[in-house]
């Protein structure tokens, strides 16, 4: 049972980060004629992470608090 969970956690995660890359790729990226990145794409990026990092948490603590919640109606 624990290896099953373990799986869905991992792919819940995986799904999340490829979420993260496509948002931000596709919205920050637009110059393909160098390997690096530009000064705005960088910064672009980093904003953009920061902003899925800061409403993932958010929406973590709002489940916690619902099922905290949930579990004190129960008894």
């Amino acid at each position: 049972m624990q290896r099953i969970i373990e799986q869905k956690q991992m792919k819940d995660f995986m799904g999340l980060y490829s979420g993260l890359v496509e948002r931000c790729f596709s919205g920050c990226i637009n110059d393909f004629t160098s390997r690096a990145l530009t000064t705005k794409e960088t910064e672009c990026v980093s904003h953009c992470t920061q902003k899925f990092l800061k409403h993932s948490e958010r929406v973590g603590a709002r489940f916690s608090e619902e099922n905290a919640r949930l579990m004190g109606q129960q008894q």
